[in-house]
């Protein structure tokens, strides 16, 4: 069996018109998608039709991160005010504004059932907060990463982090153990297989790495994107198929897994950094956001595969 093709085709470009979109996320059931802007705001779209459904607004400076509860009635979101935001919806009213981040929250991210929201921040803390609860501290503090925290994943009983320090951390939430493997580089993204067994990691030096989770055995390396510099994403599609990472020169990069080889790449006109991305959680489509605007991919295999 060869390796799988990728084409990916433009189905939509949306101008969000809130200045440079910071990230592009999917919810739960890849119906909507939100997008955090530098103009403070976050927006809910329909992104086949290219419809806006409703902007929240209530940070005091750029939203960087966001992400829709697992029934989709809200959505938690982080950014350069230091602060998480809980949000209904329906109504676009705020109903939890936490405090207790020191820096510039980078990254957000539900746990399973929505009850509590995980944050990463530059000031090196993750913090766990309870949704449920009218109190706005944290009630868990993580302070392992000796760098800005730049990336969060969550799972039923355990939670990814990666830090600039070059450390991906595991913290096992039924018994409290951590446990950290060294990448040697400055970590800006991370991302669990389907299967949980996995972790994909994207460093600072242009690779991206597949790691075993129990052993921390290196299973194989992703090249041929630029990223040295910014925050980019990394991800697997639905079927965890094909890597896909964004790059500093305009494009996505999309290998196969298993053999590490480069199967497509998505060209973005007129931009520089293709920073955010977002896969369906059950079907081909890909969500890239660059510079003001967000993109709408289709994978279009050949019909004889």
């Amino acid at each position: 069996m060869g390796t799988k093709s990728y084409v990916g085709h433009l189905f939509k470009e949306i101008a969000c018109k809130q200045g440079a979109v910071r990230a592009v996320r999917f919810n739960v059931e890849g119906e909507y998608c939100l997008t955090c802007g530098s103009d403070k705001s976050v927006k809910l779209w329909n992104p086949y039709r290219g419809a806006l459904l409703k902007t929240y607004s209530g940070h005091g400076y750029e939203v960087l991160d966001a992400q829709s509860s697992c029934d989709s009635s809200h959505i938690v979101s982080c950014g350069m005010d230091k602060t998480i935001i809980l949000w209904d919806v329906s109504t676009g009213q705020s109903l939890r504004k936490y405090r207790g981040h020191l820096g510039t929250v980078n990254c957000v991210k539900f746990n399973e059932d929505s009850s509590v929201a995980i944050s990463g921040s530059v000031d090196t803390s993750i913090r766990c907060w309870d949704c449920r609860s009218k109190k706005p501290e944290a009630f868990q503090i993580m302070q392992e990463a000796k760098d800005s925290v730049s990336s969060v994943q969550v799972t039923d009983h355990e939670i990814l982090t990666g830090s600039l320090d070059g450390q991906i951390r595991r913290y096992d939430v039924r018994n409290g153990e951590m446990i950290a493997d060294e990448m040697a580089h400055p970590i800006t993204s991370v991302w669990f297989t389907r299967d949980g067994q996995g972790l994909l990691v994207s460093c600072l030096d242009s690779t991206l790495r597949l790691i075993d989770k129990d052993t921390g055995e290196l299973l194989q390396e992703y090249t041929g994107h630029v990223n040295t510099e910014y925050k980019i994403d990394c991800c697997l599609d639905h079927t965890d198929n094909f890597v896909i990472s964004g790059s500093e020169d305009g494009t996505v990069y999309i290998w196969s897994l298993v053999e590490g080889q480069l199967v497509a790449r998505l060209e973005h006109v007129g931009s520089k950094v293709v920073h955010s991305l977002s896969p369906h959680p059950s079907q081909e489509w890909l969500l890239t956001a660059a510079q003001n605007s967000i993109y709408l991919w289709k994978d279009q295999p050949d019909e004889d595969e």
